[in-house]
């Protein structure tokens, strides 16, 4: 198939890219470069510019005859989207409205979406299931669920199929270390850890030391980048027989922030500061995904479910490309 990946020069984006190729497809990347890096497209065509432009995207589909979207364009800061829900708005819902509208105006039906378990909140269940209430508290996670509601209603109207993957923590570097995280500013744990690791920041903070959890820090899920890529791809395969597709993407295991922590140590072979201090507001005990009905109905399984295997991923990519991909 020839597939529009849109974000493809991001971190998850990179990763699918390469997934798609080394499936026999044909990606082509759209990416406008703001967050993502040239260097991380490889093996794909890469078209710069921007999917919120209509005429702009409707060519772009057109002239490559793609089949199918996925989407990974998305600004994806929680911190930010508080600070500007405009920019996330804009982003994340009207433009990947405009996505939509190009979508029908090239008769391309299938589409991907990179969501995200942010659209269920503080949830009282743990695992998290897909049927939970979505109760968003942030920006971020409200414009993704509303990306996912107008593609459901879209899908009535009989001109879309789409799967909407609900991501935890994705993490680790895909494809022997070659595509990794390199965000700027990165918000995210390991790679935050890996910098500290590295000498790159002075120390690395626990927030909340008190949770009711075994070591009092709190427990997330995360799930290697190639085994995300890899539920896309089935995803992408199932929407040949069906409409409307939603999962859960994580391990089901958690891992506390000390155990992180402890393991980048182990792998790096090196020292850090760690410094504890107060819980963030708005930050849960335990985020753990329910991924069986993905399990059931997709037939994924993870590859790389262990803590210690994302992270070697991980400092690999960090050490191999101190400074992040070459511009």
């Amino acid at each position: 198939m020839n597939i529009l990946v849109c974000g493809g020069a991001g971190y998850i984006g990179s990763n699918m890219t390469e997934t798609l190729a080394r499936a026999g497809h044909h990606p082509v990347v759209l990416d406008n470069l703001s967050k993502g890096h040239r260097a991380a497209v490889r093996n794909a065509e890469f078209v710069q510019g921007d999917f919120g432009n209509l005429e702009f995207t409707v060519e772009v589909l057109k002239k490559h005859r793609i089949e199918a979207v996925m989407h990974f364009a998305a600004f994806i800061e929680v911190g930010e989207s508080v600070e500007a829900p405009l920019r996330y708005y804009d982003n994340n819902v009207s433009r990947t409205r405009t996505l939509l509208e190009a979508m029908e105006k090239a008769g391309v039906e299938k589409f991907v979406f990179s969501s995200t378990a942010a659209v269920y909140g503080m949830p009282r269940t743990i695992p998290i299931p897909e049927d939970l209430p979505k109760d968003p508290i942030n920006p971020y996670g409200e414009t993704k669920w509303a990306v996912e509601r107008m593609c459901h209603f879209q899908c009535q109207t009989g001109r879309l199929r789409y799967a909407a993957l609900r991501y935890f923590n994705a993490c680790g570097a895909g494809f022997d270390a070659q595509f990794g995280e390199d965000h700027r500013p990165e918000s995210h744990l390991i790679p935050l850890i890996i910098q500290a690791a590295m000498g790159k920041r002075p120390s690395i903070k626990i927030y909340g030391t008190d949770y009711p959890t075994p070591d009092g820090t709190c427990i997330r899920d995360y799930i290697h980048v190639e085994d995300l890529c890899s539920a896309h791809l089935l995803a992408l395969e199932r929407l040949a027989d069906q409409r409307e597709l939603v999962y859960n993407l994580g391990n089901g295991t958690g891992y506390s922030v000390r155990q992180v922590i402890d393991t980048v140590r182990r792998v790096s072979g090196r020292s850090f500061r760690v410094e504890e201090t107060s819980r963030r507001p708005g930050d849960p005990p335990v985020l753990t995904a329910d991924a069986s009905r993905a399990i059931r109905e997709l037939g994924w399984k993870t590859r790389y479910p262990d803590l210690e295997t994302i992270v070697e991923s991980a400092w690999k990519f960090h050490t191999a490309h101190p400074n992040g991909y070459e511009s």
